[in-house]
């Protein structure tokens, strides 16, 4: 096929990257941990993490979980926010040959059994402050090693000061009841009695289950592979090539379980000696421009949302920037305002990417030096092909004529659902990855979405699925039919709002409010709640959002 991007490759980014270089994911971690030893590789509240240190602690780690009896292919999730128990624990699990399962931490019970129960997954290691949640569903998933932290434990003295502040001042540790369950500490110095026991893996064994709804339907586990997360890594590494020349350091406000920051900065920086700064609310903009002031990074990544609060803050427009090199977006569309704005304030352009769980994630990138096209999501990264198709799946020539739904290929692309043959074969075909984004192709390369072909609602770059909300409304005895859609906010990019036809006269907007914090999380509780006397619908009874949407708008 025709690749018109590649006459405009910016300069130094190659054409292609080799992932058999890496036949597995822990073999570029491990080249990395040993080579960088004496470099910060993770800092977080003034705690410094070296290589030489996280090497030595998931070596630990490791060997600790395989004495738990887990054997390589067992699944073990990781619930928590950003904090230097991730990377160790994320590592440990990869050197014992266990299948991640990222895992938000906000979830409610019911999200959390789903995931957990899908996955299979034997063992945990979660925050304290989200035990009391675990502990509603423990008893129906295979889970049996149950590994807890707290947000000061490795932060020595500092720590405990920590831990009083979020326990006892700020209450943000509900009670909770578990049993065999082991500190995170603990389980550190245990591993020191034991050594890793070498396991077989290749290029193609499942090492992560990303969870995300996909382009429809419940949420699934996208099967990430060493191949799918090593060529991803040596992608984005390529072509950040240009600002990765001096050592990284790298603002991280975006949680390491989201596929955005697991793989750009835990990997693709780590990969070259870069240090990662662990912010653990990116909501928290004061306490995110303190550690800039600290750290003075060179690049951050973010969403959308995160760039325009910091451009809206006093004290971080008054920041020395020189030292930046670049801003990355990613996980929903960045706003041509934003990007304006924030090359005005920092001198440093704010480059738009685009990918999805599916394809680990990064598909395209801006060029982050010079050319960089607002409104953009740029060109296809090194070993990677993009085109346009129509409905019949005939492709598209390029031009703003010819919107079809774009269509990726290349070494980053998933194995598949975990265990949905059906779901995988709705979207992979011979290879190509059906987005369900609809975009078309300028002639020169650049790619450009207009719209997204299914009904998915980003809420600062987390997606949100209509049929899950309606799934929990449905749940509501007072609720008779209803309907969610995204609508636009300034703050957070969408927002849900249903629509709603009661069962009961009685139902209020608190009810229905109060009924779904129990049951998602935040993000995707409705913001905007409209009762209606009946809904759109097709022929056959099928509500028709679509009209619902032109309506709102």
């Amino acid at each position: 096929m025709e690749k018109p991007w590649l006459q405009i490759y910016p300069a130094g980014v190659p054409a292609n990257i080799d992932p058999a270089q890496y036949p597995r994911l822990i073999d570029m971690v491990n080249e990395s941990l040993k080579k960088f030893a004496d470099r910060p590789a993770f800092i977080f509240m003034g705690k410094t993490l070296s290589f030489g240190e996280l090497d030595r602690l998931s070596d630990q780690f490791a060997a600790y979980l395989q004495s738990r009896g887990l054997e390589p292919g067992d699944r073990i999730a990781l619930m928590m926010p950003n904090m230097l128990q991730y990377p160790i624990a994320l590592f440990g699990a990869l050197r014992a040959g266990l299948i991640l399962v990222n895992t938000n931490p906000l979830y409610t019970p019911r999200e959390m059994k789903h995931q957990f129960v899908d996955s299979g997954a034997k063992a945990i290691i979660i925050a304290e402050n989200f035990a009391a949640n675990l502990q509603q569903v423990i008893a129906e998933t295979e889970i049996k090693t149950v590994i807890l932290t707290s947000v000061g434990e490795m932060l020595g003295l500092k720590g405990m000061i920590v831990n009083f502040v979020v326990r006892n001042v700020r209450k943000m540790v509900p009670k909770y009841k578990l049993t065999n369950t082991v500190r995170f500490k603990d389980a550190l110095r245990a591993g020191k009695k034991f050594t890793v026991t070498p396991f077989q893996a290749g290029p193609d064994d499942t090492i992560v289950l990303q969870y995300t709804g996909g382009t429809t339907g419940v949420s699934k586990g996208a099967m990430l592979t060493n191949r799918n997360l090593v060529a991803n890594m040596m992608q984005i590494r390529a072509w950040l090539q240009p600002v990765l020349s001096d050592e990284v350091v790298a603002m991280c406000p975006l949680p390491l379980y989201h596929i955005f920051a697991f793989t750009v900065n835990c990997l693709a920086f780590m990969s070259v000696g870069g240090r990662n700064i662990l912010i653990v609310n990116a909501r928290d903009i004061p306490a995110l421009v303190k550690e800039w002031r600290t750290h003075q990074p060179n690049i951050v990544t973010g969403v959308n949302t995160l760039y325009n609060a910091l451009l809206n803050n006093a004290d971080f427009t008054a920041l020395d920037f020189t030292k930046l090199k670049a801003a990355v977006g990613g996980g929903m569309a960045v706003q041509r305002a934003v990007a304006e704005r924030w090359q005005q304030v920092t001198g440093t352009p704010l480059v738009e990417g685009y990918g999805m769980t599916e394809s680990s994630p990064v598909l395209t990138v801006n060029p982050v030096v010079s050319g960089m096209r607002l409104g953009t999501i740029g060109m296809p990264v090194p070993s990677t092909d993009l085109r346009i198709a129509d409905e019949k799946g005939n492709i598209l020539p390029t031009g703003a004529d010819h919107v079809g739904e774009i269509q990726a290929y290349g070494p980053q692309i998933m194995k598949g659902y975990w265990q949905r043959p059906e779901a995988t074969a709705e979207v992979l075909k011979n290879g190509w990855l059906s987005t369900g984004d609809l975009g078309f192709m300028h002639p020169d390369g650049f790619f450009q979405i207009v719209d997204r072909k299914k009904d998915m609602i980003l809420v600062s770059g987390f997606n949100v699925y209509p049929n899950e909300v309606e799934d929990v409304l449905a749940m509501h005895p007072k609720v008779l039919e209803s309907a969610a859609l995204g609508v636009p906010d300034e703050k957070s990019g969408e927002v849900v709002k249903v629509f709603i036809v009661k069962k009961d006269p009685s139902l209020t907007e608190e009810e229905v409010i109060a009924h779904c914090r129990a049951n998602l999380t935040g993000y995707k509780v409705p913001k905007k709640i409209e009762f209606r006397t009946e809904l759109p619908k097709t022929n056959v009874g099928k509500i028709l959002r679509r009209a619902l949407r032109e309506q709102a708008q």
